[in-house]
């Protein structure tokens, strides 16, 4: 039988609406779209039709992982960005687009973050440590496969904390709270939930190195297709454990509980799959891997449709 557990949205770093103003959250929309149309141009014609269901793949294990919260110090908890492993595996832009679709849909259906600040979201969690997450592993590309997955960890590490410390610097733009209150208190907890992404991004990367290292190349996808069946299966595995995370408040919301700008938060104007649950299910453990499941199909959806959209020309193939 499923264990009936205190459910927590896994929301490390998703602003609620209210955390930010209006001109905070309408600048970094701006600045999101730019860089979502640039990732676009970026990709449009550099994926052949097997490379694509590797976007789907990507998207849903991301979604599945960000549903796992693990425990840190303080009575903390964190969870997997995945920023850098989808920048990494995908390259940065087609990175970015998983990246957008994950976030996106975690607004939308789930209400994971606000929809006012969605745009600050997106840039933080997604562009943000893609780009990271890229340029450091980009400069280590060529060298043992040691020295990669190394820089990949850190690669991964650092994008946590750019991210958190981004969010502070809005935070502080916002007026929301003190920088010199906020800045150390987003960096004292996520230096430590850093240290978890960078462990399962450099455990997926060393996995995927040992069963399907060609998926790391830019060329298209050799032998058969088992590899999505399988990465659909761990995607799954990751969901079925999703109601055993940790039901402690995330690095986000224990420093705005600490700070004292906690009560700023505002609800979602409407709910459909609130707290990663099914309404009519409650907040149970089956309600919660039904919820998980729904979320994979369309975020795998919705990658596959945008990168089947932007593929490469059959013409081209040939």
């Amino acid at each position: 039988m499923l264990p009936t557990l205190p459910l927590l949205r896994p929301d490390a770093l998703h602003i609620p609406d209210g955390f930010l103003n209006l001109t905070v959250a309408i600048i970094f929309w701006i600045l999101t779209v730019i860089f979502i149309g640039v990732a676009v141009r970026k990709t449009r014609g550099q994926f052949g039709e097997r490379q694509i269901p590797l976007m789907g793949v990507m998207a849903a294990f991301i979604f599945a992982a960000q549903m796992i919260n693990f425990p840190v110090a303080g009575g903390t908890s964190g969870h997997l960005l995945g920023g850098a492993l989808a920048a990494i595996v995908l390259g940065p832009w087609a990175g970015m687009l998983v990246m957008t679709t994950v976030v996106g849909v975690q607004a939308l259906i789930f209400q994971d973050g606000g929809l006012v600040v969605m745009g600050a979201n997106i840039f933080n969690m997604g562009l943000l440590t893609a780009l990271i997450g890229y340029g450091l592993y980009r400069g280590v590309q060529g060298r043992s496969r040691k020295a990669r997955l190394t820089i990949a960890g850190v690669a991964a590490w650092l994008s946590v904390v750019a991210g958190a410390l981004l969010t502070a610097f809005q935070l502080w733009l916002s007026g929301t709270s003190a920088l010199r209150v906020v800045f150390p208190a987003m960096l004292g907890v996520h230096v430590i939930i850093g240290v978890g992404e960078a462990l399962i991004t450099v455990a997926a990367l060393a996995f995927i190195w040992q069963t399907r290292p060609d998926l790391l190349t830019e060329e298209e996808p050799k032998g058969g297709r088992g590899w999505i069946f399988g990465g659909v299966l761990i995607s799954l595995a990751v969901v079925l454990i999703s109601p055993l995370a940790s039901a402690f408040p995330d690095g986000l919301e224990r420093v705005a509980m600490n700070v004292g700008f906690i009560g700023t938060g505002l609800d979602a104007p409407f709910e459909i799959l609130p707290d990663y649950t099914l309404p009519f299910l409650g907040e149970t453990g089956m309600s919660t891997i039904l919820a998980g499941i729904v979320g994979m199909v369309v975020v795998a959806g919705l990658a596959l449709g945008v990168m089947w959209l932007l593929r490469r020309p059959a013409q081209a193939e040939s």
